[in-house]
């Protein structure tokens, strides 16, 4: 076998190698999602990615997200991370039409920055490493066979012909793929009677009749395995789903509560667009760090409770359900909700009171912070004092009757009163290590994050939000300050006299309220704000803050445009 030398590859080429180097990275990142069904899905490459990323962006980047795509950040994460993969890939392509090390050389550098991310998740065992290498192996070999069918004529420039291609070292060319020479000035290239057409991406190179057909064979193969590698990952997907714990969870029976939770009065859910008293699970927020959500069979799922305490524990899901349960109306806010946000909801939970755990395990003197533990890693530290002084937290099993849904923490999480869900709300829970703040800094801390969470007292404008009809409307929303409660609301109108609006019964201080306000609205833009006052005399600041380091302040204020009937 013989090598050979060739031109500096054209932009033309340069573009084709793009194509290959996308399409290759496509079918790796295909192949990838069928192993991860057998290894499971956080060790697919872009997930193991992705959490990396995830655990260590600046708080900054992080509210910026949630900010911009809410609930759907984690969809926006692994979207951004494979545009940037497919960007790189195609630089790795453009490069590899010169020489195949390129392509060789890159594709091992992101092999080796998938095995790496995926043996450092949490919970990893060496058989993670699997999809990253599988990856590699998929787009070489797609990349090898793409990259030996682009039509060597659009490596050359204006005025290149076309003459056989020798043996290369890397094996037998097709017979269409042909090396480019350059013509001398004015001298004729054989053939050049039968050459018509420009090359697609050869930005003016000549090929003949053949080389189209070549470079159609190659559009039409690449676009192939980019179909082909869609279907392997929705079938990875997919069979990931099948096997996922959604059919177990569909199994279980929740017992009764022993402490069942208080009726609901009426007089509730006064007004359209109003967010109901009780937020429905599927449309109940979510905020974790999880790109994946776990899968944990309650058959083998276990709580240990250990670290400054008397005895150490471990808890199974037959122990736990063999305890009394209680069940109440909890509102949960994530800290990234701004003013008049929406990551906030109302659920029924139903569990074991935590206090009565670590009852059992006699936290030692100094062991002032509780840190949970999700099976992913993930932490949160949650004052003792606030876990043992009477409130409703709860490990909870149950959510608005049902079982937890997977993406909310079954088969376990914990839920408390009164905290932000960065420090208390560990969904997915396998460990309660009773620490300090001085000795540990959960998962937020050490990105920016207030080491204590409590609660602050707002109040949101659910309806009008931004158009209305002359006439009666009805100015509705929602209040909180958990585990004080809500003693009034109030309502300004374009900057007038603060008017107190109607608070409607709820359960407990540990939910929020609605309330509503009658208002004639006269046709103009008018501006609405809110403020409450919390059972101590405590009005809501009026100081804007941000989300960042313990939950944003302010009243909530909405702009209306009264239009005439």
């Amino acid at each position: 076998m013989t090598t050979e030398t060739s031109a500096p590859a054209s932009a033309g080429a340069a573009r084709w190698g793009a194509v290959a180097g996308v399409a290759s990275a496509a079918a790796g990142l295909g192949l990838a999602e069928l192993v991860a069904v057998l290894t499971g899905p956080r060790s697919a490459p872009v997930v193991a990615v992705g959490g990396v990323v995830v655990d260590h962006v600046p708080a900054a980047v992080k509210d910026a997200a949630i900010a911009v795509f809410g609930v759907h950040d984690k969809t926006a994460l692994i979207v951004g991370t494979v545009l940037l993969l497919a960007a790189a890939a195609a630089g790795v392509g453009a490069l590899a039409v010169r020489s195949l090390a390129y392509a060789v050389g890159g594709t091992a550098l992101f092999g080796v920055i998938g095995v790496a991310a995926a043996l450092t998740r949490p919970g990893v065992n060496a058989a993670w490493a699997l999809p990253s290498l599988a990856a590699v192996a998929g787009a070489l070999t797609a990349g090898w066979f793409l990259l030996r069918m682009i039509p060597a004529t659009v490596a050359a420039g204006p005025g290149a012909a076309a003459v056989p291609r020798t043996r290369a070292a890397v094996g037998e060319a097709p017979p269409d793929v042909v090396k480019p020479v350059a013509a001398a000035p004015g001298a004729a290239v054989p053939g050049a009677e039968k050459q018509g057409e420009a090359a697609a991406f050869g930005g003016g190179a000549v090929a003949g009749r053949g080389d189209s057909v070549g470079r159609r064979r190659f559009l039409k193969v690449a676009g192939l395995v980019v179909a082909g590698a869609a279907v392997a990952g929705a079938a990875g997907r997919w069979l990931s789903t099948r096997l996922s714990v959604a059919e177990i969870r569909a199994t279980v029976t929740l017992p009764q509560p022993a402490d069942p939770a208080p009726a609901l009065p009426g007089g509730l859910d006064p007004a359209p667009d109003l967010a109901t008293y009780v937020t429905k699970n599927e449309n109940f927020y979510r905020i974790d760090t999880a790109l994946s959500v776990p899968q944990v069979d309650p058959e083998s799922w276990q709580l240990r409770i250990h670290g400054r305490v008397q005895r150490e524990i471990t808890i199974t899901w037959a122990d736990l359900l063999a305890r009394p349960m209680v069940e109440r109306y909890v509102t949960l806010a994530c800290v990234s909700n701004e003013v008049g946000g929406e990551l906030i909801g109302n659920a029924r939970w139903l569990g074991v009171p935590v206090r009565d755990l670590l009852a059992e395990a006699g936290p030692l003197p100094g062991a002032d912070q509780v840190v949970s533990r999700s099976v992913d890693g993930w932490t949160c530290g949650t004052p003792t004092d606030v876990l043992l002084d009477g409130r409703d937290a709860l490990l909870a099993i149950g959510m608005n009757g049902e079982p937890l849904p997977v993406e909310h923490g079954f088969p376990v999480r914990m839920v408390v009163p009164g905290l932000y869900g960065y420090v208390s709300a560990c969904k997915w829970i396998t460990e309660i290590e009773l620490s300090s703040f001085a000795d540990f800094d959960a998962y937020w801390v050490p990105r920016g994050w207030s080491a204590r969470g409590p609660i602050k007292t707002q109040s949101r404008i659910d309806t009008p939000r931004r158009t209305a009809t002359a006439g009666p409307v009805v100015i509705a929303g929602v209040a909180w300050a958990q585990h004080v409660g809500v003693a009034s609301v109030e309502v300004s109108v374009d900057g007038g006299p603060w008017v107190a609006a109607t608070l409607h019964p709820s359960v407990s201080a540990d939910t929020w309220c609605q309330w509503t306000l009658p208002w004639t609205a006269t046709p103009g833009e008018h501006t609405l704000r809110v403020r409450a006052t919390d059972a101590t005399g405590a009005v809501q600041t009026e100081d804007d803050a941000p989300v960042a380091p313990d939950g944003a302040t302010g009243w909530h204020t909405v702009k209306v445009e009264v239009r005439t009937p």
